[in-house]
């Protein structure tokens, strides 16, 4: 954002400092009166923006110029910013390269206050080389995104309680002073469906990887990451197992979209601990959320495998809704296997005993499943599916689903964004239902249900059903075989069918419309 005088000067808001500045610091590092600063002394949180600063004291900035109007605007730029990576010398090199240019990448959008004189809003147009259409007119302020930080103040009358996630009751078992049992014992004994943020992250997840990197059978672990937090345990955590001795391979993506950054700096302290780090798979980006434990144990090596739908993210588990399997299935860890040598260019991408694995079997695979509920359908039997996902977007799998529910099987879709099937259409999608819920978590979760002719398929992972998923991505989906969490995944996807408080239904022109409970004691919230 920037603060402009007409035909003149612009100076650019730093990046550096905060936008919302509390009254108190501006009137104490201003030096007013008492009486002025009094009026701050209450129970009321006050702000100025950084901009009105600025704009306050720009005789100081100018002191020989006479300031006319002053007005902000704010540009947006073209995040992709490409290049051929086969041609590039290196990965890391090329994404530097990237972050640079995207300081002064295409300009797409140019939002202007709806103060500006039109005179300067041309000047804009004509220096930044965009159109009317590229430019919008919004009510001061700009860039609402800054105001976040009020939600974090301590006001309690404004916020929802504070969550605190419950613990897992087989994680519980391992802490009572009645078990023997180690964290590698209860998973190997039956999998574990991990549920955030109802379970929390850093007693799950990060407690798996924090064990494994202190106990002494553990010879290997392999982890690929797509985002984490700029403190991140799990990175920590990689880094005491390579000092205690074990062998320690992270897949760390450095094409995830503004997340560049922060990965680049997390490979350069994985490097310097000696930690063998592949950056990722040229034309693709590896987006899955898999970890990957080797263990001697009296009968021989074991593998531990985390598949997730989310990433292993502390601060963003708090917030999303993700679900991952722990499990000692020997078909899951040898996938796991080969889709780690895989990213150290070990092994082909091709053959997998379980695993749905994006791009090389998880379209096929997806295809395959919902034709056989249009076949089950057609021979008089019960199709069903039922598939939770970010986004539905792929046109071959849109077209798949059309054609399985024109023969009868019934699809109920819980689609967060984009969803290219529309429900309800006569004669094409009457047994087709689209909800999308909205809730205080983001709903980040895919869950895949496929009737089966009665003995049913479950799939948690990774992958939305788009383009990019499943051929532009690494992709990991993995079966859910224990029949206790089946029950669990059914009596979950029924709840999200069953919310009549943060659920919008898509109709069949495409618009939504939030349901509704017919009263106070039939309200169903899937987030409450």
């Amino acid at each position: 954002m920037r603060v402009v005088i007409p035909n003149s000067l612009d100076v650019k808001i730093p990046e550096n400092q905060p936008r919302l500045l509390e009254i108190d610091t501006v009137v104490a590092n201003n030096d007013v009166s008492t009486q002025q600063k009094a009026i701050t002394d209450t129970d009321i949180d006050r702000f100025i923006l950084l901009e009105q600063v600025i704009a306050g004291n720009l005789d100081l900035l100018f002191p020989n110029v006479e300031i006319l109007d002053w007005s902000t605007f704010r540009v947006t730029r073209n995040a992709e910013v490409r290049r051929n990576e086969e041609v590039a010398e290196g990965l890391i090199e090329m994404i530097e390269d990237v972050l640079r240019d995207r300081r002064f990448a295409t300009v797409v959008r140019l939002e202007v206050s709806s103060d500006m004189p039109q005179e300067t809003r041309d000047l804009l147009k004509e220096q930044l080389e965009v159109e009317q259409k590229e430019v919008f007119v919004r009510s001061p302020p700009l860039n609402l995104r800054d105001f976040s930080r009020i939600a974090g103040l301590d006001r309690p009358d404004h916020q929802l309680p504070d969550w605190t996630p419950k613990p897992h009751p087989r994680f519980n078992d391992i802490d009572t002073t009645e078990s023997n049992d180690d964290i590698f014992s209860v998973i190997r004994n039956k999998d574990i469906l991990v549920h955030h943020p109802y379970h929390s992250f850093e007693k799950t997840v990060q407690r798996l990887l924090k064990t494994a990197a202190r106990d002494d059978d553990v010879l290997a672990i392999k982890a690929a990451i797509y985002r984490t937090s700029r403190d991140s345990e799990v990175i920590e955590s990689l880094i005491e197992a390579a000092r205690n001795g074990k062998q320690v391979a992270v897949m760390v993506e450095l094409k995830a979209r503004f997340d560049e950054e922060n990965n680049l700096r997390w490979v350069e302290r994985l490097e310097e601990e000696g930690i063998h780090v592949a950056y990722g798979t040229i034309g693709l980006k590896t987006h899955t959320k898999t970890a990957l434990i080797v263990r001697q144990e009296d009968d021989g090596v074991q593998l531990y495998s985390h598949v997730g739908t989310g990433n292993y993210h502390a601060e963003t588990a708090k917030g999303y809704v993700d679900l991952g399997l722990m499990t000692n299935d020997p078909d899951i860890g040898h996938d796991l296997t080969r889709l780690f040598n895989f990213f150290t260019g070990h092994c082909s991408h091709e053959e997998y005993r379980k695993l749905l694995v994006a791009p090389s079997t998880l379209r096929t695979s997806l295809v395959d499943r919902i034709r056989a509920e249009a076949e089950h359908a057609h021979d008089g039997g019960d199709g069903r599916i039922v598939a939770k996902m970010n986004a539905l977007e792929d046109p071959d799998v849109a077209e798949e689903l059309y054609k399985a529910a024109s023969v009868g099987v019934e699809i109920d879709l819980i689609v967060r964004d984009i969803c290219r099937i529309r429900p309800g259409v006569e004669g094409v999608t009457e047994t087709v239902r689209v909800r999308s819920i909205v809730g205080r978590f983001l709903e980040h979760s895919r869950i895949f249900y496929f009737e089966n002719d009665g003995d049913p398929l479950y799939y948690i992972g990774s992958a939305d059903w788009m383009t990019r998923n499943l051929d532009r991505r690494v992709e990991a989906v993995t079966p859910i075989e224990d029949p206790d969490i089946q029950a669990e995944l059914e009596r979950l996807l029924s709840y999200y069918l069953q919310d009549n408080r943060k659920a919008w239904e898509m109709r069949s022109d495409g618009s939504y419309v939030q349901q509704t409970p017919e009263s106070d004691d039939t309200v169903f919230n899937v987030q409450s």
